[in-house]
This record gives C-alpha cells, sequence and structure tokens, in this order.
C-alpha cells in the first residue's frame, strides 16, 4: 500500500507542453495514475482543462517566476528552429538556455529524473550547430544531481502539427509513404509517432533505472513493445 501510494502521489512537470511531442505527453500524462499533479510551464494557457493541472504562465526570462516549482519527473520537449527563432542565439535560448535553467531549479527543489526529447545525431562536437546545441544540453543535464536523465533521440516526428514546417513536412511524408524503405540497417531511422513516444517517456520516467540513458530511436521502438 505504502509503493502505490508513493507513485500516486507524484508531481510531474512539462516545458514545451505547446508543441507536437510536449501536448501529447502532457495528455498522457494527465491519464496517468502515477502522477496526481501536472504542472505545465507555457508561455500562455493552455486549452486543456483538467483537475489535475495546474498551467501557471510563466515568462521564462524572469526565472523568479518558476524558480520555486516542485516536481518529481521533469519532462521537457522543448524545441523550435533556427528560422522560427530567427537566430543562433535565439535558437540557442529555447533549445539549451531554457530547459537547462528549469532543470537546475528544478532538482534544487527536489526533483529526481528528467526526461528530454533531443534528436539523433545529437552530439557536442558536431560541425552542425543544431546538434551540437542538443550534445551540449545533453552533456550539461548530465552534470546535474538528479537520480536519472532520461534522453530519447527520436527520427522525424509522426503526428499532426498546428505549426508548418516545410523540411518536416517533406520529411514526415518520406518517412509516412516511404516507411517500407525503413527496414533492415535503415529501420533505426523510420519516423516516430509522438504517441509512442510520449508513452515510452512516462514509461521510462517510473522506471528503476538510475544514471543517465541514452534511448536511441530504434531502442524507443523496442521499448514500446515490451
Amino acid at each position: 500500500m505504502l509503493f502505490l501510494e508513493q507513485m500516486t502521489n507524484k508531481t510531474a512537470l512539462v516545458i514545451g507542453a505547446t508543441g507536437l511531442v510536449g501536448e501529447e505527453t502532457l495528455k498522457q500524462l494527465l491519464k496517468c495514475a502515477d502522477y496526481n499533479k501536472v504542472i505545465a510551464l507555457p508561455r500562455k494557457p493552455l486549452s486543456i482543462k483538467n483537475a489535475k493541472l495546474e498551467n501557471p504562465v510563466v515568462d521564462f526570462d524572469k526565472p523568479e517566476q518558476y524558480n520555486n516549482i516542485k516536481a518529481d519527473d521533469v519532462f521537457c520537449a522543448m524545441g523550435t528552429t533556427i528560422g522560427k527563432a530567427g537566430s543562433q542565439a535565439a535558437f540557442k535560448k529555447v533549445d539549451y538556455e531554457i530547459p537547462l535553467s528549469v532543470a537546475g531549479f528544478a532538482v534544487k527543489n527536489g526533483a529526481t529524473k528528467f526526461i528530454l526529447v533531443s534528436s539523433m545525431g545529437a552530439n557536442a562536437r558536431s560541425g552542425i550547430f543544431y546538434s551540437r546545441t542538443k550534445g551540449e544540453l545533453e552533456q550539461a543535464l548530465a552534470k546535474l544531481k538528479y537520480k536519472a536523465v532520461i534522453v530519447v533521440r527520436p527520427s522525424i516526428l509522426l503526428g499532426d502539427r498546428k505549426e508548418q514546417r516545410t523540411g518536416e513536412a517533406i520529411g514526415r511524408f518520406a518517412a509516412e509513404k516511404l516507411s517500407f524503405l525503413f527496414a533492415g540497417p535503415l529501420a533505426k531511422y523510420k519516423g516516430t509517432p509522438v504517441d509512442l513516444l510520449a508513452g515510452v517517456m512516462i514509461k521510462m520516467a517510473n522506471g528503476d533505472k538510475a544514471g543517465v540513458q541514452i534511448v536511441e530511436n530504434d531502442e524507443i521502438f523496442a521499448i514500446a513493445e515490451k
């Protein structure tokens, strides 16, 4: 009974809840019995209404608005494109600085697990700015005192995105319509459905494994099938 009580009294914190993965993760967390409270930190109010949901609107340039928030598990689905951000500096603020700031405050306030949506090819030494920034965030999170840092690296995300990103649209078309090509050695590159990805993130957050866990795209599918 004590174990069940502990599980159902957990709080999840979601940043990036208005994006494709974040929104799906939020929806699944609200249905998950392992959490009795879910906190989302968007820049504007969410349309979702749920008794478990707390939705304080924050300005991420003002850490005092979120530095006292407490949660057990932090789910980060923050992400943009350089085109939308307008510059590399603006991109890095969204994809690196804000997640790391929230992660730092959350662990000081008692959070034990951080679950990050990263990207295939993330590498702090990459010559590609996008991949390097993703890798740098992974490295920075690994240095924080979390019991577990879970990094998922999906391929092209499959789902209904509200905003149109031309490059991603082409990639999704290939991933969906030409899925038969992603077999054998190419299987690790097949498109990742966001509902499957969100489910794996929540499943891993409620596992017992500690330390830094890097989950590549093919492993995401393998975990989902278990």
